[in-house]
């Protein structure tokens, strides 16, 4: 009888612990799927055809009008669809930061797609995080080890760099440091902080739209490429790597 009673204990433990284990991957999983599902219906429902220069020259004095009468709730609106937009890691962010500075001008402008990008930006972090940083690092071999030991060190120089050059895919710089165990605070400022010099330029591009759609022109996102403009930024990284460049240096200098 107490062998049967252990027997049936055993078993109930058993499957508790499968239950539990069950349960446990579908929290950790469930940020990233949803963000997944998310991606699929934002084109399946042809969502991404309303973030178009296109569509803002179709329907400019509307929204202009719809702003000035509802200036918190336009607001709120627009940093929500960008934050969405920046989660669900599809294209259009560029073309949404020119909307703002259209609509909202440059100083607001730049400040709700700023906070918008970050929130955005947080939220596939703390998926990634979620989903796939603790599994990868246990996996990852000596090399591995080193490089994340060598960014979490100097987290806040890397990624304002990776911020402020305008090259490294946005979606990629959200998911390397999540994969590579980065603090979430850290993360966040200096996405809010490196991500800021570009805003500006693009939402002053915004800003400027209607004269250049009056004029049957259509905005010029290149501008980042340009010397005048890309220059600068790449010095401000090169300043954000500075401390780390002095570092190494220092380290590699004997001793006097």
């Amino acid at each position: 009888m107490d062998d049967g009673v252990g027997q049936s204990t055993a078993m109930t433990m058993d499957k508790q612990s499968g239950q539990d284990s069950t349960a446990a991957m579908v929290r950790r999983f469930l940020p990233l799927v949803v963000l997944a599902v998310g991606f699929v219906l934002f084109f399946a429902l042809g969502l991404h055809s309303y973030i178009s220069l296109e569509s803002l020259g179709r329907h400019r004095e509307a929204m202009l009008a719809f702003v000035a009468d509802n200036t918190v709730l336009a607001s709120a609106t627009y940093l929500g669809v960008y934050a969405v937009v920046v989660a669900l890691s599809v294209p259009g962010a560029a073309v949404l930061t020119i909307f703002g500075g259209f609509l909202f001008g440059i100083i607001w402008g730049s400040a709700l797609v700023v906070v918008g990008a970050t929130a955005g930006a947080v939220a596939v972090f703390l998926a990634a995080r979620t989903a796939l940083g603790e599994s990868l690092r246990r996996r990852a071999g000596p090399w591995a080890k080193r490089l994340e030991a060598g960014f979490r060190r100097d987290a806040v120089a890397y990624l304002l760099t990776l911020r402020l050059i305008p090259i490294f895919p946005f979606w990629l710089v959200n998911l390397v440091p999540a994969i590579l165990g980065v603090r979430l605070r850290t993360y966040a400022l200096t996405t809010l902080i490196g991500i800021l010099p570009g805003t500006v330029i693009i939402v002053s591009v915004g800003n400027g739209l209607g004269v250049t759609l009056d004029a049957g022109g259509t905005p010029d996102l290149g501008i980042l490429f340009q010397p005048a403009i890309l220059l600068p930024l790449l010095g401000l990284a090169l300043l954000s790597l500075a401390p780390v460049i002095y570092k190494r240096l220092r380290a590699g200098r004997p001793e006097v």
